[in-house]
């Protein structure tokens, strides 16, 4: 089964060690966490489907759940066994053909999978995958990135001291993502995401629905609020945090604003 290089290249090389620790990626991290724990109540069998570093996993063991990561890149597999805090299963393998028994999982993650397979089959096999392995009524928390990313990043603060906007290369990219959804990393921005495949919400949804899952919710991750400038500062205080939630909170499935927000989550019911 072909493996993208550079996506593989990326994570193998560390690209997710501390990327959820700071900046964007501590508000992320922190949401994702919180949608997540509202769909599970009770010790649970959780298969986390190319799970990078084991962060997720590992919360999930904290937290006592039977938890088993499938990640494609070696180096991020040792790195998650060499981090554990809380006992979980941690070995390599492919989102698209998984060496796991059939109904065994209450809940799958898909927290990186399907925006790193650009061709629409290969996210179909990872959704089929997905589904095979749920026990029935077994839920699918479902990550995409927002099909306007680029362009709102280049847009945002995070553009105003590169000139993104002004850069024919960055612009080629982002019209590329705007017209077909596809991410191709310029050789100029080696520290960009590897090679990906950006969705709408109704996009991600529809292929969910057409591999078998009940969509029952869905949910912007960071919202607008990642926009703000001094992200770091605020979000490290208490009261400031407290206010950027309660304006996530309110806005989060509000599909006027859902593509504002870089990350977004699709959960859906065998």
């Amino acid at each position: 089964m072909e493996t993208n290089k550079k996506v593989f290249d990326f994570y193998n090389g560390g690209a997710e060690i501390g990327r959820l620790e700071s900046g964007l990626g501590m508000v992320e991290f922190y949401r994702s966490k919180e949608i997540i724990s509202q769909y599970i109540n009770k010790a649970s069998t959780i298969y986390d489907i190319g799970g990078g570093i084991g962060k997720y996993s590992g919360w999930l063991a904290e937290n006592g759940h039977n938890v088993t990561m499938i990640e494609l890149a070696p180096a991020a597999v040792e790195y998650a066994v060499n981090h554990m805090k809380a006992p979980y299963t941690a070995k390599t393998g492919d989102a698209r053909s998984l060496e796991l028994h059939d109904k065994s999982a209450d809940v799958v993650l898909l927290m990186g999978p399907l925006y790193h397979l650009k061709n629409k089959d290969d996210r179909n096999k990872a959704l089929s995958e997905a589904y095979r392995v749920l026990k029935k009524d077994g839920l699918l928390i479902a990550a995409g990135i927002s099909r306007f990313s680029s362009a709102t990043w280049a847009l945002s603060k995070y553009g105003r001291e590169n000139n993104f906007i002004d850069d024919d290369i960055y612009m080629n990219m982002i019209m590329q993502e705007l017209e077909t959804g596809e991410h191709h990393r310029p050789e100029e921005y080696p520290f960009f995401i590897a090679d990906a495949y950006f969705h709408t919400t109704d996009e991600l949804k529809n292929e969910m629905c057409n591999n078998g899952f009940e969509i029952i919710n869905y949910h912007a991750v960071e919202g607008s609020v990642w926009i703000t400038p001094t992200l770091d500062k605020k979000w490290k205080d208490p009261e400031s945090r407290k206010r950027m939630l309660d304006i996530i909170h309110a806005t989060e499935h509000e599909e006027t604003i859902m593509g504002m927000s870089p990350h977004f989550l699709v959960i859906g019911k065998k």
